[in-house]
């Protein structure tokens, strides 16, 4: 068995061995970024990876890029075949991995060249199941800019801990893709991808379930990527997928439905962080498209309700009462949204005084004093 140039440092690995980390990169139609993506994959001072490019039908020069990769880098792998969508992407190269760890790397972002070494060593050195860390939020036009999206505090970067214990985490936005996964402890809790079609929400189902089975989750606070915001084929741009969200959160349900202990602990969370993503949806729909999605969800969450699933102790009340609206109906809720985003702190008190009256406005200047801004106060470790 000879060793080979395995390698962009000219380090000599054997190519049959084991990688250290198989880096998972999903391609559709993405020329225009494919190169600076693999170049930062290439360039990774960790070098015994394997970079599995997944190319999902795409019809410009996307294949003819990775296959020059493949040329000079043996380390690259591509898997070509039919569009079929982000989830079933994901899954066939979960399904091809060979390394102890795996990471994500979308193709329209790029990696600093020390961030899977960085990321290893902490998982190594806290037996994590997971490691996560920063990234940046990137724009390349009309200039080149970027800013810390500050996902991780100072208080989640100490020892590896159990997410479940401290459950802020999962409210937070998914980001699978800066963080790494031990290989073995994905496929042991048989976290997968919901196969649907389309490349929007799936990566909130995966998100869940890890945090929901890791034993040992791990933080860094560097910044591990760049994470592009100015790519206009990118699904956070296409308002006609936003029904997949509740595909996603069916499937998450599904998921705790399985494991009875689980289920225990995380039926309410899952519930709040359903109410928060359907709010965040809200805010981001077409006015033609917002009725539609509450027609949908309204009657999916007084579902919810009836079969007892929430835990108002997890709401502020702020989140309360939207929940409430929503499950009223949605025209309430979609209405109280107007009312609630005219300017000025006396017409927010308006707007809760018309709902609840002044308990409402009590609840709501009580907690405000105790937490300021913050939605989810258990985000922070309790005192020893």
């Amino acid at each position: 068995m000879e060793p080979i140039n395995f390698g962009s440092k000219g380090g000599f690995v054997d190519q049959h061995a084991q990688p250290v980390l198989s880096l998972l990169v999903p391609i559709y139609n993405v020329e225009r970024y494919l190169r600076q993506c693999l170049d930062s994959a290439a360039a990774q001072t960790l070098e015994n990876i394997e970079i599995i490019c997944i190319n999902d039908g795409s019809t410009d020069s996307s294949p003819a890029i990775i296959r020059e990769y493949m040329e000079r880098d043996p380390r690259v792998k591509m898997i070509d075949k039919a569009n079929s969508g982000y989830g079933d992407s994901m899954n066939r190269g979960l399904e091809m991995a060979r390394g102890e760890y795996v990471g994500i790397l979308e193709s329209d972002d790029f990696m600093f060249e020390d961030s899977l070494q960085k990321l290893v060593a902490k998982a190594d050195a806290e037996h994590a199941d997971v490691v996560k860390g920063d990234f940046y939020l990137y724009w390349s036009t009309p200039s080149e800019r970027r800013e810390l999206f500050g996902i991780i505090d100072e208080h989640m970067t100490g020892a590896a801990y159990r997410p479940v214990d401290r459950p802020g985490i999962f409210y937070r936005k998914p980001s699978i893709w800066s963080a790494i996964y031990r290989r073995e402890f994905l496929n042991d809790n048989q976290i997968r991808f919901l196969p649907t079609p389309g490349a929007s929400y799936q990566d909130a189902g995966f998100n869940f379930k890890v945090w929901a089975c890791a034993e040992r989750a791990a933080f860094i606070a560097d910044s591990i990527l760049c994470y592009r915001q100015d790519n206009e084929k990118s699904s956070v741009n296409s308002p006609n997928k936003v029904f997949c969200v509740c595909d996603e959160y069916a499937e998450m349900q599904r998921f705790l439905d399985e494991r009875p202990e689980l289920k225990a602990q995380l039926q309410g969370i899952l519930m709040r962080m359903k109410v928060d993503t359907y709010r965040w949806n809200d805010e981001r729909l077409v006015d033609e498209l917002r009725e539609q999605f509450w027609e949908k969800a309204s009657p999916e969450l007084k579902a919810d309700w009836d079969a007892g699933r929430f835990d108002l102790s997890l709401f502020d009340p702020r989140g309360e009462t939207d929940l409430r609206l929503m499950v009223k109906s949605p025209r309430a809720y979609i209405d109280s949204r107007f009312d609630f985003k005219k300017p000025g702190k006396l017409n927010t008190f308006k707007h809760y005084f018309k709902i609840g009256g002044l308990p409402l406005v009590w609840r709501v200047l009580t907690y405000q004093r105790a937490y300021g801004d913050n939605p989810h106060p258990d985000d922070v470790p309790a005192a020893q």
